[in-house]
């Protein structure tokens, strides 16, 4: 009796595992296809005849693989790249050491580009300036840190933020050029892979607990708790439900880009919730600027391949289009009808996400955001 039950177990394992890797297969092929689609329909970014210094966040992670991404997709565009890795104004170049004026003097760049900028001493920032040489800053985090990089307007020619309701602000403050510049996603970090063995999942969420999430999922729980879900991120015990969904939760972790591509992939569904413009705790945002425009998550989702319901941003709509590259919600109930919609409905989930594979890599990648801020500062001609 045992041989046969061991008999049983064995065949219906080899069929389960024989139909995972046929969907896995058919669903990378299909996104294979798309993304050599988007690739073609691409419109070919130019090369700029220009020696560029980018000066990194020198905050580490999570900002350290944002800088890679950054320098893989500048370096093609430029006829000469400089790195800086910003650590309190100094500059790490192979093994000697030299502070950012050194350095800017040495190679004179036609353009110095900071991202963050606040290891970044502004006096040093106006004296490189001072010498003819262009400045910009790419901000990160903005609305959130607004208090703070206010300030930053009168010290750089170009300012750029990836939040559209900032732009005034810095153009108030005295910044002669101000651009929204939405941050991207990097195609080899984050694209359709296989599915890692035990990441296969209903829904998935990466991110920080801050207060307005755990509203959320506290609202969630009851249903999520029915569902094979994965959530990896810091604060989740602050959860009123953390014990009901304890078991499928990463608690304390931040995980890797390729560890977080991977947990995408293995979901059926990706959630995405943006941070609260308003939490006392964690922004330093005392005019209370309204966060419209999408978080870089938004695009890292898309670009693997998979359905993603993610809160209203009033700008989304000039990235995808809602109900048809990607899902938006407006409510605990409104997420969770949307949720078991989808995971029900498995070719409408497949024909959105492949929709929204194909327009995140033809237009949201950091090569083309680059190729933006370098047509603004030295003129559409590369």
């Amino acid at each position: 009796m045992a041989e046969v039950k061991k008999s049983s177990s064995s065949r219906r394992g080899k069929k389960d595992g024989y139909e995972a890797g046929y969907f896995n297969g058919v669903r990378l092929g299909q996104c294979e296809a798309i993304i050599q689609k988007a690739i073609r329909d691409r419109i070919p970014n130019p090369i700029w005849d220009v020696r560029v210094l980018y000066v990194t966040s020198g905050k580490g992670f999570p900002y350290e693989p944002l800088d890679h991404a950054i320098i893989r997709s500048l370096r093609p565009l430029v006829r000469e790249l400089i790195i800086g890795n910003c650590d309190n104004d100094a500059i790490r170049i192979g093994k000697p050491e030299a502070n950012l004026e050194t350095l800017a003097a040495v190679y004179h760049p036609d353009l110095m580009i900071i991202l963050d900028g606040m290891n970044i001493s502004l006096d040093v920032v106006d004296r490189i300036r001072s010498t003819g040489i262009r400045t910009a800053i790419w901000l990160t985090d903005d609305p959130y840190y607004t208090d703070y990089t206010a300030s930053y307007a009168i010290h750089y020619d170009f300012m750029f933020t990836l939040e559209v309701n900032c732009v005034s602000l810095y153009k108030e403050m005295g910044c002669p050029q101000v651009h929204y510049l939405p941050l991207a996603f990097q195609p080899d970090l984050f694209r359709p892979k296989p599915i890692p063995h035990g990441m296969d999942r209903d829904i998935s969420f990466i991110g920080s607990a801050y207060w307005n999430r755990v509203a959320m999922f506290d609202r969630l729980a009851p249903y999520l708790s029915n569902k094979r879900i994965f959530i990896s991120g810091i604060w989740w015990e602050r959860l009123e439900h953390y014990k009901l969904l304890a078991p499928q939760i990463q608690l304390n972790t931040w995980m890797q880009p390729e560890q977080t591509a991977n947990a995408y992939n293995g979901a059926k569904i990706v959630i995405n919730m943006h941070r609260a413009y308003d939490d006392q705790e964690y922004n330093n945002n005392s005019r209370r600027i309204l966060g419209a425009s999408p978080n870089p998550r938004t695009f890292e989702i898309s670009g693997c391949g998979v359905l993603q319901l993610t809160d209203v941003r009033d700008d989304l709509v000039n990235f995808y289009t809602p109900d048809y590259e990607i899902v938006t919600y407006t409510s605990p109930e409104d997420l969770v009808e949307k949720m078991e919609y989808y995971l029900i409905h498995e070719e409408e989930r497949k024909q959105i996400a492949l929709r929204g594979l194909y327009r995140t890599m033809r237009d949201h990648t950091y090569a083309n955001r680059l190729s933006s801020m370098l047509a603004i500062v030295f003129g559409q001609q590369g």
